[in-house]
């Protein structure tokens, strides 16, 4: 099979070729999938780069999310089939023309989600979900989070409100404010605007948010405590600036606030999988009924894997960049 690969962690652009590579075979309890799409994530970039949490061995083929067909079975496998149409998250080597899956990993996808959906609905709105769950915020109550043109915050914000969750959407500037505008997401704040925080204070009300996200640290972290009510959370779900949060110790002190860091990764392998029946159920059914949207910025052929990364590394994107296998 054909397979995006690297034997070197480095600029994705730099580092990933296309090349063959042996057709994969599974072993019990896993499944063969042959990939129709594929998404490009952040975290698959970092992980190429060698600055993830996870760090494969090399030489290594990037990905770790797609929607395919199911090719092969491995021993045990019970309720899935040769020709039935999934998706996989939080996998390996998603990015080739075809990988293994654990079968417990694999979704089936029903027709009604389109494949440009499908190929991106587990690890992004996945993780906005159990973030939601983790927030343990109640209908009625406001979560503000800061970079929430990313894959995440459209997602959290859409997945919020149907669930009766207010949310206060942070952009650095009006750009972004039209594209999520035209999602239909709402309560959206420019930070690039003076008056930003009062304009956030006065839609979240009296009680203030319950809880914040923050992918960014620096002062952003500061920023978010600053719209914190009593008792509430912060939690750190990314780092984008690259540097420490810096909060004051009085915005803790005061409003009694707590703060915790989020690796979905992690709380998904702790999480029942009862639970994330319930989660993904959830998602399909929100999908499936126009509650979700998942736009895609552009779709690249395997073959392109160079530009399909410096796309998808790019600042400004209205949606998902995808490879076809």
């Amino acid at each position: 099979m054909r397979a995006a690969q690297y034997s070197s962690f480095g600029n994705p652009a730099d580092v990933l070729a296309v090349a063959d590579a042996a057709l994969p075979e599974p072993g019990p309890g896993e499944v063969r999938i042959r990939t129709v799409l594929a998404s490009i994530h952040n975290h698959d970039l970092l992980t190429v780069r060698g600055l993830y949490g996870y760090k494969p061995t090399l030489p290594a083929i990037g990905g770790s999310e797609a929607l395919g067909v199911v090719d092969a079975l491995g021993e045990g496998v019970d309720g899935l089939q040769i020709g039935q149409r999934v998706a996989a998250a939080s996998v390996h080597g998603t990015w080739a023309e075809a990988f293994i899956a654990p079968a417990r990993m694999v979704i089936p996808m029903p027709e009604s989600i389109p494949d440009e959906m499908a190929a991106q609905l587990i690890a992004m709105p996945l993780s906005a979900l159990m973030l939601l769950e983790f927030l343990h915020v109640e209908p009625g109550q406001w979560i503000v989070q800061n970079t929430a043109n990313g894959a995440v915050g459209k997602s959290l914000a859409m997945l919020a409100t149907a669930r009766g969750v207010h949310v206060a959407n942070l952009v650095r500037n009006a750009e972004a404010v039209a594209q999520l505008q035209a999602l239909g997401i709402d309560h959206v704040f420019d930070t690039s605007v003076d008056g930003w925080k009062d304009r956030v204070r006065e839609a979240t009300g009296e009680a203030q948010a319950a809880a914040a996200v923050d992918s960014i640290g620096g002062d952003a972290s500061g920023e978010l405590v600053d719209l914190l009510g009593h008792h509430g959370t912060l939690v750190s779900f990314g780092v984008m600036s690259g540097e420490p949060m810096r909060i004051p110790a009085g915005g803790l002190i005061y409003k009694e606030a707590t703060v915790k860091g989020f690796w979905g990764s992690k709380v998904s392998q702790a999480m029942a999988v009862e639970d994330k029946r319930r989660l993904v159920g959830e998602l399909l059914k929100r999908a499936a009924g126009g509650e979700l949207t998942l736009p895609v910025e552009r779709i690249f052929a395997l073959d392109d894997i160079a530009q399909a990364a410096t796309a998808g590394a790019g600042s400004g994107r209205n949606g998902k960049v995808l490879l076809r296998a």
